[in-house]
């Protein structure tokens, strides 16, 4: 694998073993095989299946037709301590579109399911809505320096370093305050996150796909949290609610680069029967509609 290009800083050696993550290791025609990072919580991330089972799908996909859908479910917590069986279905190869089906395996069973669709590119008619009016990237202060400032708010403060750790690959700058530094206050159910990869991807690096499979990485990272902040709560790291993603949805409007910022807008229209909704646009900055994204996830208060 090529090296990791310029910028970024201390974040391109996390960025190195994130990318290895994704480089899986063929078994055979369409079975993958990969490995997982040391989570912060007992379970995979499900970001990290969900661009494996991605990177899986378009290996067996012509390179001119990228994916522009994809559609999943989370069946059951993985273990991060074993590794992950990916086994790709060949469901249709069309003239415009090509679909794949994808089902992650662990210990014998299911963990994870994804179909994704993928296309060669055309032009057509275009619209899009407008992107937010929100400050400039370079004057928020980075997640990972509001961790560590605020590892007395978390349930256990030892979180704070692993979560800083397990997304060090990753820049992520908050427009608005986290979850979990107002706990306690109801708010509007919306966040807005840029980020971008702490470090460039050059070289044979610089693929569409993979940009698309590392932004479907990041894009599980955060999407619940305007279900929190409708009902004042900080999160798991907080300890006042538990939940999980069910499933998981994203649709690749227009090109861009996860290694340019990004604007991440979130919003969460409902909550219900220990259920959050949440809606993601994500936009380059200079304005283009890139992605949209839709998670439902478990979201339960703790049972005293």
């Amino acid at each position: 694998m090529n090296t990791v290009g310029s910028g970024g800083g201390a974040g391109r050696a996390p960025l190195h073993a994130l990318l290895a993550l994704l480089d899986l290791e063929r078994v055979d025609r369409d079975i993958f095989r990969g490995e997982s990072r040391s989570a912060v919580v007992p379970r995979v991330f499900g970001g990290q299946v969900a661009a494996q089972a991605l990177v899986a799908a378009s290996r067996t996909v012509p390179e001119d037709r990228l994916a522009h859908s994809l559609h999943a479910y989370f069946l059951r917590p993985g273990d991060p301590e074993a590794p992950i069986v990916y086994t790709v279905d060949r469901i249709r190869d069309g003239r415009s579109f090509t679909t794949r089906r994808v089902v992650a395996v662990q210990h014998g069973q299911p963990i994870f399911h994804l179909s994704a669709s993928f296309q060669t590119h055309e032009e057509g008619l275009e619209h899009q809505e407008p992107m937010p009016d929100v400050p400039d990237p370079e004057t928020l202060t980075p997640a990972a320096e509001l961790l560590p400032r605020h590892a007395h708010l978390f349930a256990d403060p030892g979180v704070a370093d692993r979560l800083a750790e397990a997304r060090a690959p990753v820049d992520l700058r908050y427009v608005d305050d986290p979850p979990y530094l107002t706990a306690g206050r109801p708010r509007e159910p919306r966040s807005r996150i840029w980020f971008r990869t702490n470090g460039k991807l050059d070289g044979d690096l610089d693929r569409p796909m993979l940009h698309l499979c590392l932004a479907t990485y990041i894009s599980d990272m955060s999407l619940l949290e305007p279900v929190l902040l409708a009902h004042g709560r900080g999160g798991w790291t907080v300890g006042d609610v538990v939940g999980a993603s069910l499933d998981h949805a994203m649709w690749f409007h227009r090109p861009f680069r996860v290694d340019e910022w990004l604007l991440y807008d979130q919003e969460s229209p409902t909550s219900q029967a220990g259920r959050g909704l949440g809606r993601g646009r994500i936009f380059t900055a200079d304005g283009r509609l890139a992605i949209t994204v839709v998670q439902e996830g478990v979201v339960r208060v703790p049972r005293g």
